[in-house]
């Protein structure tokens, strides 16, 4: 699932003249060079500023194909021309196949991309555990697909929820398009999928947005189990939630499975809001939670756990409690004013004042009672 030695070297020789000219119109780094050997030889970081400005300004492309400064064959020319039709984002690299790589774009619609390799197997580059979220520039060469040699990678591990997600959007990219094999991908409209596929997220190029890459995939399982089994006061909390742990450095999201991290939130505002309790409206057992998600019981305990102890949450926390649950819950109101144990509520405006102060309480219930008089 590579390109000859041939290719790949003749590939190398037009991008990297391509490239050249590019960074002679618009000195994007100080560093010269004219052929596939002098690039190659740049680190990685420069390739990609130099490669960025390009898809930047792709009117240059038109200019170099018409200036030719590399003194091309039209044969040559003629693929340095096709590639107006890059393919430019992130994809999942899904699946190895015998024939290409599987790139699974993180767009809509989705579409499946059999991609080849070049002077290296992506086995090697990226190793071989999928999927991997990668960032790169599809190319057409030759009719088939190639990349551009640079791949930003990120380091997130994805569980079983994720790759259920991954194999349903696969399934149904290759019923509306097809593998596609070659750029650009024709006229013909895509047939009308099943089922509508679900959005999957955008990636970020430096680690640093890694956190944010994970929170996003964190808030999309969230959002989506309270659309189906809670509500949106529900689904609102544990994006609170998720903002709130993500914040923390390094992020705990780095470390283990999304669908637990997800899972584990919504456990923990489940538990403040009495999600178990069958008087309350929405009702739900919470190890029903762990099963929604792949989860074991245990795992989803001990997320859940864990979280808790990182944000110091605890139960009748008014921090996590529910807006609807704010007034019923007693015990959110419940301090011990000069030595006794009373309702917040019923205590004189100054004291709700310092208690609101020191974070005791939401807010000053006076204030509400006030409002509601007027």
């Amino acid at each position: 699932m590579q390109v000859t030695f041939d290719d790949g070297k003749l590939f190398y020789d037009l991008y990297s003249a391509l490239l050249s000219f590019v960074n002679g119109k618009l000195k994007v780094i100080p560093e010269q060079f004219s052929d596939s050997k002098g690039y190659t030889s740049l680190p990685p970081g420069k390739r990609l500023a130099v490669r960025d400005a390009l898809y930047a300004h792709r009117e240059l492309l038109d200019e170099f194909v018409k200036e030719n400064p590399a003194k091309l064959s039209s044969d040559q020319l003629e693929i340095v021309g096709n590639w107006k039709h890059a393919v430019i984002g992130q994809f999942f690299i899904f699946r190895y196949l015998s024939k290409y790589a599987i790139f699974l774009n993180t767009d809509s619609p989705k579409k499946a991309y059999g991609v080849l390799a070049l002077a290296d197997l992506f086995e090697e580059l990226v190793g071989p555990y999928l999927p991997r979220l990668i960032q790169t520039v599809l190319l057409p060469f030759k009719d088939k697909i190639i990349y551009d040699g640079l791949l930003s990678g990120h380091n997130i591990t994805f569980g079983g929820g994720v790759k259920r997600r991954l194999n349903e959007e696969y399934r149904e990219a290759k019923e509306a398009f097809g593998i596609i094999t070659s750029l650009p991908e024709g006229e013909l409209p895509p047939r009308k999928p099943k089922t509508q596929p679900k959005p999957l997220v955008r990636l970020v190029k430096s680690r640093s947005d890694d956190a944010k890459v994970a929170l996003d995939a964190i808030v999309q399982m969230t959002d989506a189990f309270c659309k189906d089994h809670l509500n949106d006061e529900y689904a609102e909390m544990c994006r609170k939630l998720a903002t709130a742990l993500a914040r923390k450095r390094p992020s705990p999201f780095l470390q283990g499975k999304l669908e637990t991290w997800a899972c584990g939130i919504i456990r923990t505002v489940g538990r403040v809001n009495y999600l178990d309790d069958r008087s309350k409206k929405p009702y739900m057992k919470l190890p029903q939670i762990d099963k929604a998600f792949g989860v074991a019981e245990s795992t989803g305990q001990g997320k859940s756990q864990l979280i808790r102890k990182m944000l110091k949450i605890r139960q009748f926390d008014h921090r996590w409690t529910l807006p609807s649950m704010m007034d019923e819950n007693p015990m959110v109101w419940m301090l011990e004013v000069n030595g006794f144990l009373m309702d917040i509520r019923q205590a004189p405006r100054e004291a709700q004042e310092i208690a609101f102060e020191k974070g005791l309480i939401p807010y000053v219930p006076a204030d509400r009672a006030e409002a509601g008089e007027g």
